[in-house]
């Protein structure tokens, strides 16, 4: 049973009967949720559920078989990624996905939205300095913007994904961040400082859609919780609902399952 619980704000994000088939395989099977504006939502579940191939098809990696995606009363089906971004659609991914020979800043310069393209002549390193550390500190990466990416740890490189997301979305027009496992591969004091650097994006007015496999990263951080089982909704509300949903417990989180407390929220 799917528990919705009432929000004040409108939807920003709709997804509508989303369905992909891929031959016999019934990865989505018809998935309906709504996100409103500036809500940081958690989706999660098993693996193989879906959540991938969900976020594949809202990216525009991959064209879902049926259904619809609105993004503010626009359609984004049918959209290459680089045109979603254009309409204020981001995302990161599973491992980080950086430019390992250049340095943190030139990394953020080389994606800055409305930059335009950059001419054999141009300086990347000059480029648009200001925005670009900026984002840079946001990040928690202003002692490392001349490091080159392939000497980072892990946790930074994450962090300056998250940056460079940012960094390709518009100052003016409304966002949305699509986050694939932000805290994938780090240690559970990283996790922290990432998911409070995601929670921050969301309390400027940034839509966060993310997937996660850490519970630390979800129960604390997000506003709300969707869970997703073999391609379908099973629940949808706040995180201490989901927490203690019968059927969540029992085929997914454990029936002696207890929710972290908050990690990821800012005061």
């Amino acid at each position: 049973m799917t528990n919705t619980p009432q929000f004040k704000l409108g939807p920003a994000l709709q997804v509508r009967g989303l369905v992909k088939h891929f031959g016999g395989v019934h990865a989505l099977d018809g998935l309906d949720f709504e996100i409103p504006a500036g809500q940081c939502v958690a989706l999660i579940g098993p693996n193989g559920a879906g959540k991938s191939t969900c976020f594949a098809c809202l990216a525009g990696q991959q064209s879902p078989t049926a259904g619809q995606v609105i993004w503010q009363g626009q359609p984004l089906l049918g959209r290459t990624p680089a045109q979603r971004l254009q309409q204020g659609v981001a995302r990161t991914f599973q491992v980080a996905q950086t430019f390992e020979a250049l340095t943190v800043l030139q990394n953020i310069q080389l994606v800055l939205s409305g930059a335009g393209p950059l001419s054999w002549w141009d300086r990347l390193d000059q480029r648009d300095i200001t925005r670009a550390l900026l984002l840079a500190e946001q990040a928690d990466l202003q002692s490392w913007c001349a490091i080159t990416v392939a000497e980072l740890p892990y946790g930074a490189k994450k962090r300056l994904e998250l940056a460079m997301a940012l960094a390709g979305l518009s100052e003016a027009g409304p966002s949305l961040l699509l986050l694939d496992e932000p805290a994938a591969g780090l240690a559970l004091d990283e996790r922290a400082a990432m998911m409070a650097l995601v929670r921050q994006a969301a309390g400027r007015g940034v839509t966060v859609l993310y997937t996660e496999h850490n519970m630390d990263a979800v129960f604390g951080v997000a506003d709300r919780v969707l869970v997703l089982m073999q391609g379908r909704l099973v629940a949808d509300g706040l995180p201490q609902d989901v927490a203690q949903d019968p059927q969540v417990l029992q085929n997914y989180l454990g029936l002696d399952f207890k929710a972290p407390g908050p990690t990821g929220r800012s005061s």
